[in-house]
This record gives C-alpha cells, structure tokens and sequence, in this order.
C-alpha cells in the first residue's frame, strides 16, 4: 500500500456557466459531507473553465469547503502583450492549486507540442501551481502496440529540464485516447501498464524515491461502476474524470469509491 493521497480531479471542459457551476460545487459539497467522504483519505479537486473560477474560489473560500480546484490550462507567458491567455499569476491569485497541461483535446485541437508543454509546466511552478500533466496515445498507436513507448517519449519530453524538487509534486494524468468516446473499452490492466511504465520512468529520469512520491493519474472514462477496480491497481493513484464529474450523483460516488469498496 502506498503513502500517496489518491486524487480525483473532476474535470468540467467546456461546459457549464459559472452559476451552474456554483449549483455543482455546492451539491458535491453537500453529496460528500453527507457520505462523510474523509478529504485527507481521498483528496477531491474540480477544475472549471475559466470564467467559473472565481465563482468557485467565492463559494470554497466562503464556505471553508474542502474541495481543491484548478484551470483547464495556462500560459507559458507571465504576462504582456497575449491576448486571450492567463498567467499563472491569475490562476493564483483565484486561490488555484492545479492547473491542467497537456490534455488530449489541447495536443490535437490546439496542436500543442511537447516543447510548448514543457513551458508550461515551468509556467506552473514559477507561480506555484500543481500541474497535471496529461500523457497519452491514440487508437493507431495502441492497435501497433507502441503505447508504453509513446507515452514514455511524452512524458521524458513535458519534464526536460524540471528539476527533482519540483517532479516530486507533480500530478501525471495517462489518457487512452483511443478508448474515450470510440466504443473501444480500456481494463484496468491497461491502466495499469502504462502508470507502472510512467513511474518507472520517473525512476529512471529521477530516482526511486521521486517515481513513489509522484501520482499517477487514470482518465480513460471512468464512472462509478469501475472505479473501485482501476484504484485498486497498485500503480493508479486517482482519476481524471470527464463526463461523470458534472454531475454530483456521479461524482461523488467516483469519490467515496473506498467506502463501496469495503
């Protein structure tokens, strides 16, 4: 068993307006305050588009929930003339943890390059914020049986240059990107492979001690009916959840996934 806090991270993508989504944040509040969900067992975190944050920093603060939360992503800039990014300044100063780097949907619509990524992961650590940072490979590089190899090249060319002290807090989130809305089912086995392969070459570009401490992430849709089965891989340490986090009755279960599971 080990010392790593699980995370589940609910991430919204582009949907719900900032007061629908202080109606979500304060049911998920609601739905694991009355599950007596443990924050220190299972850390939870929420991260909202942009326009949502503030209204999520207003409600976390005022209320003294325990719900971390984050941004969808961040600029490799800390500020000027870029019209349409946000800093890691402004993530911070809306009480932000996380921030997000990397996600599928940024590498294939926006074309975001590992160079560019590796920007932003120092972005996020010049300002103090937690980056997960998001790793996977597509259905044809699966089918060719490459996907230990592509994720790992990833992974080796997001961290160039970040040093020791700081990997250790990072958050990687393994994305099969070929089982995300294609019909095509990934098993926890499959999880299990590549966060066991993604820790192994944390080892190797770090050491042991920094591969242990990191956490590694699942987000290959998952719900509450398997849940229980991908987190019991000794190598997937929480989840990036999609879909099932806009909704509190399926998050929160997602959440409380220990207690379905005693």
């Amino acid at each position: 068993m080990s010392n790593r806090t699980p995370l589940m991270a609910g991430n919204w993508k582009m949907n719900l307006d900032h007061q629908q989504g202080a109606h979500l944040v304060q049911k998920l509040d609601w739905a694991l305050k009355d599950a007596k969900h443990d924050f220190e067992a299972v850390e939870v975190a929420v991260v909202p588009p942009f326009t949502d944050i503030r209204t999520v920093q207003t409600l976390v603060e005022g209320d003294n929930m325990k719900l971390a939360y984050g941004a969808q992503d961040i600029s490799e800039h800390d500020g000027g003339a870029y019209t349409g990014e946000i800093s890691g300044d402004m993530l911070k100063a809306l009480g932000c943890t996380y921030v997000l780097v990397g996600h599928s949907e940024r590498r294939e619509y926006h074309h975001e390059s590992d160079e560019l990524l590796n920007r932003k992961v120092k972005a996020a650590y010049r300002h103090g914020l937690t980056p997960i940072l998001c790793c996977g490979e597509a259905l044809e590089v699966r089918k060719e049986n490459r996907q230990v190899e592509h994720v790992l090249g990833q992974i080796e060319a997001d961290l160039a240059g970040i040093p020791v002290e700081q990997v250790k807090s990072i958050v990687i989130a393994y994305e099969p990107i070929w089982a995300i809305g294609t019909g095509e089912v990934a098993t926890p086995a499959d999880a299990q492979e590549v966060c066991a392969a993604i820790r192994g070459k944390l080892a190797e570009l770090y050491d042991q001690q920094t591969a242990e401490a990191v956490r590694v992430l699942y987000g290959g849709s998952v719900k509450a009916g398997n849940v229980v089965e991908i987190m019991a891989q000794p190598d997937v340490d929480g989840a990036l959840v999609g879909g099932a986090s806009l909704k509190a009755e399926d998050f929160t279960p997602i959440c409380t996934y220990q207690q379905a599971g005693n």
